[in-house]
């Protein structure tokens, strides 16, 4: 859910620790997580390390309840759901993270989204805090990106549209963080009120920022096609149809959707060539 792709500059796996920098109301914070003896050890450093240590267990899905899918009647579900009792969806608390590269990976593929997401990072994204991993960078701030010009945008290879919507959400990027966003269905609307942002957008930063058990990506390229071949055995589905199919769990569609992805049952056949990435930096 939040590692975007190999080499991410927010988060590290490591054989002994997960490393995590992220933005806070008080500052970058860089957190270490590891698992001793069966016991979560955090360490953080940075001006906002305290703020993010104490938001750890909820990262973990410590706030999570699985227990409140149904899926009794269904065997599939419910068998994903009684082998993968480790699944748990965490949230993050902060918005400013999820909204920068859920805009970057608007109607492109996940690859160039991931390619600028680097490249914005090394651009405009400052060291991250404490022992960090080489190479860890902090999300640049709403007032950072703002400064980006537009040639260094092209460097990165970020088309207008979503230069374009980066500068939106970032001139109302305060508005948009919890406490001053109550709750999944208040920060969906907010975020549908700033140009560029949709219904697709607004869905993947909810589902991070508050755990959203629910929301689904209505409007991703590939989804519907995955969950419509997870429960139905059909090749295509379209986003109306997948909805239907995940009715039975409302309130809890978003966590079947998972439990489907993160199974492999999702693994709809594709036709046709692959969809060659648009290099914006050659245009």
């Amino acid at each position: 859910m939040h590692l975007r792709g190999t080499g991410d500059p927010t988060l590290r796996f490591e054989p002994d620790a997960a490393w995590r920098v992220t933005t806070t109301p008080d500052g970058p914070a860089t957190v270490r997580i590891a698992v001793v003896a069966g016991e979560v050890r955090i360490a953080a450093w940075g001006p906002g390390a305290d703020w993010a240590g104490r938001r750890v267990p909820a990262w973990l899905g410590a706030e999570d309840d699985p227990a409140a899918l149904d899926c009794r009647d269904h065997p599939l579900v419910a068998r994903l759901h009684r082998t993968t009792p480790w699944l748990r969806l965490g949230r993050t608390g902060r918005t400013w993270d999820s909204l920068v590269p859920a805009v970057l990976e608007q109607k492109v593929t996940t690859t160039e989204a991931h390619r600028v997401w680097r490249a914005l990072l090394r651009l405009a994204g400052e060291p991250a805090p404490g022992p960090a991993p080489e190479g860890m960078r902090v999300p640049p701030s709403p007032r950072r990106l703002l400064e980006v010009t537009d040639w260094e945008w092209h460097r990165c290879g970020l088309d207008g549209a979503r230069r374009r919507a980066l500068r939106a959400v970032a001139s109302v990027a305060a508005r948009m963080e919890p406490p001053e966003a109550l709750d999944s269905a208040d920060l969906q609307r907010r975020l549908k009120t700033v140009p560029g942002i949709g219904v697709w957008t607004a869905a993947e930063v909810v589902q991070r920022v508050f755990g959203c058990p629910d929301t689904v990506s209505y409007g991703d390229y590939h989804l519907k096609n995955q969950v419509g071949f997870a429960l139905t055995g059909a090749a295509r589905t379209d986003d109306d149809a997948m909805m239907a199919l995940l009715e039975p769990w409302r309130g809890q569609r978003h966590r079947v959707v998972r439990l489907l992805l993160v199974n492999g049952r999702a693994r709809a056949p594709r036709f046709g060539p692959r969809n060659a990435p648009t290099d914006h930096r050659r245009i």
